[in-house]
Formats: C-alpha cells, structure tokens, sequence
C-alpha cells in the first residue's frame, strides 16, 4: 500500500510517501514563514495562496525523491481538520481531484490523530492503548489513544494553546515571528542560573483535573516585561522563568494522567514537542514511572506530509476511505468526533 499524504492545514505545505512494507519513501515540505514574517503572524488568505501555488511542484519533487510515478500510487491521504478553512479546501479539493484522476481511494485525515500517529510511525514498538499529550500552536491536549480511531479527550486547554502562548510571550518581548522556537533558544541559553526574577506562577495545579490555562502566565510574563528594564538579560530571564513554568505544569498534569489511566507509555505530539527541556523533563518522569516516553523526529513534530500518509495507510489498509466526492473539511473538529466507516 503506497499512499501520498497532503498536508495544508496552516502555513506549511507537507507531501509525503508512505509504503506499508517499505516505511517512509520521501517527504518535501515549504514553508511559508518568509511570507508571513512581515506581518508577525499567519495571514490565512495568503497561505491558502501558496499552497495553490506550491502543492503542484512539491508533489513533483515528492514523487522524484521516492523515484515513483503518479501511477505507482495506492491511495491519497489528506487533512481535513482542524485548521484553517482556505488552506483545508485547497489541500482536500487536489487530493481528491488527483485520487479521481488516477482512479484510487482518498480518505480524510484528522491532524491531532496525524501528530499523535507521527511517533508510531517512528517506533513501530509502540502499541495502543497509550497516553497522548498534544502541544502545538493550536492545542494543549491530553489524550488517552485506546486504538486507532479511538480517542478519549482527558484534559484540555481553556484558553491559550501552550504554543500559542510562547509566540504571544515571545512577541511581547519583540521577538520575531515565528517567536516561540526563539522564546526557548533564550531559555535555554540561560542554562541552570538561578533567575533574578520570582518563579513565575504554574496555572491551575493547585486544583483536581486534567485541564490547562496558559492566557493568565501569558499576562504574568507582560506585566514582569513592563516592569523590567527591557535588558536582553531580562528577556532571557523572562524566558527562562516563562518555560519552566509551562514545562512544570505540563509535567505535573501528565504525572496525574499516568495515575488515571495506568498508562506506561507516553507519546508527545505537536511542534511544542521539540522543546527540548520537555523532552528531558517528560523523560525523567516516564523513566521515574517505569514508563517510556515517545517522541517523533524533530522534523516530523511540526506540520508534515509524513504524518498524514502514515494516518492515511492505517485507515486504508482497516478498509476505510472517502465515500462521495463532496469535499468536506473542519476548521473546528475535536478528535473524539471523527467517525470512519470501513466498507
């Protein structure tokens, strides 16, 4: 089973190859953050432009790396949601058009369930049922994955996604876009110094459950920026007070999620799961619970073709795909909503 992945979700254009028997034959990805680095953030219309732009020339180039031909394809695989609803359409609207063309099956993906399966994908050891944490622009989830297509939402976040968060802190410091990654890159640089700062605040552990709120830590790091002197010291104090924060609390809730569900493994999904002090600190807690803690490649943490061809086999190969020609995408879609009917 070979299946190309599309992935257009936001400001990245991921294709992929995916063989059932062989792994992984090639992935391309084009990033848009020239494009939107002048206006500090992602501008939706102007993605939904360079994808139309790009998606010919970087399935082309896909195909040339796996060394395969258009008809040497299986099956097409592509986001359907969560995600921007121009950037979606675009993605859906080729793959399914090019699935017609060549007479083969397409089948919508979920981008949560893509980022989770990302680290199955890499560790073939893994099997269900696992706990899932999910940190990326978008979403601070904690999920217990009972197999696939089977998802129980545990905790969720009531405001700012954590990676949201960062890029929000980072920007109010005068970091440029894309701010979160440079926000971590000063932390780190910090090293293990005591900060001249207080400890910054970890929201909502000092109650029960399962649930994250980043927008008030956002808020702390604003008014302790105003406060300062504006130094690079400051900014790289903020920064390292900031992480270990979001970082501590992440730790704290997934130790609870652990207890709840008895889980022994632990996959961490989502472009926030790059950090590379989460990394250490979840591998820490995991190896203290007789666990293991599970992470995809760096490059495959952020939005990837790869992961959408991984997904897409699986439900291929359960018998699953597209039933109408209608193409059908989700700029809200909670992962426990999907529904794929095997023939």
């Amino acid at each position: 089973m070979i299946v190309l992945g599309i992935e257009t979700s936001c400001d990245e254009t991921g294709v992929a190859i995916y063989d059932d028997q062989k792994g992984l034959l090639a992935h391309t990805l084009y990033s848009q953050i020239a494009l939107h680095k002048q206006y500090g953030g992602v501008v939706p219309e102007l993605a939904s432009r360079d994808h139309v732009k790009y998606l010919v020339p970087v399935v082309d180039e896909t195909l040339r790396q796996a060394k395969l031909d258009k008809s040497a394809l299986n099956a097409i695989a592509y986001t359907a949601g969560p995600g921007l609803i121009g950037a979606l359409l675009t993605g859906a609207c080729f793959a399914k058009s090019l699935a017609f063309a060549l007479q083969i099956p397409a089948l919508a993906v979920h981008h949560l369930e893509a980022h989770i399966l990302a680290a199955k994908m890499a560790e073939p050891a893994l099997e269900y049922p696992f706990l899932a944490l999910l940190v990326s622009g978008g979403h601070t989830q904690l999920i217990e994955a009972r197999g696939l297509g089977d998802y129980q939402l545990l905790g969720d976040t009531l405001d700012d996604a954590v990676g949201e968060a960062f890029d929000k802190t980072a920007k109010l410091m005068g970091i440029p876009y894309p701010g979160g990654p440079k926000l971590a890159a000063l932390a780190d640089s910090w090293g293990e110094k005591p900060t001249t700062i207080p400890p910054f605040p970890r929201p909502m552990t000092d109650r029960p459950g399962l649930d994250f709120s980043f927008s008030g830590l956002k808020t702390h790091a604003l008014n302790t920026w105003t406060k300062s002197d504006k130094t690079d010291q400051y900014r790289m104090e903020i920064a390292k007070a900031f992480q270990s924060a979001v970082v501590d609390t992440l730790i704290i809730k997934c130790k609870r999620a652990l207890k709840e569900t008895g889980a022994k493994q632990l996959v961490v999904a989502g472009g926030v799961g790059a950090n590379k002090h989460l990394r250490a600190s979840l591998k820490t807690l995991m190896s203290n619970q007789g666990g293991i803690a599970y992470y995809p490649p760096i490059e495959f943490c952020t939005d990837n073709g790869a992961m959408v061809a991984y997904a897409g086999c699986q439900h291929v190969l359960n018998g699953e795909q597209d039933k109408t020609q209608e193409v059908d995408v989700k700029a809200r879609w909670p992962l426990a909503e999907q529904v794929k009917n095997p023939d």
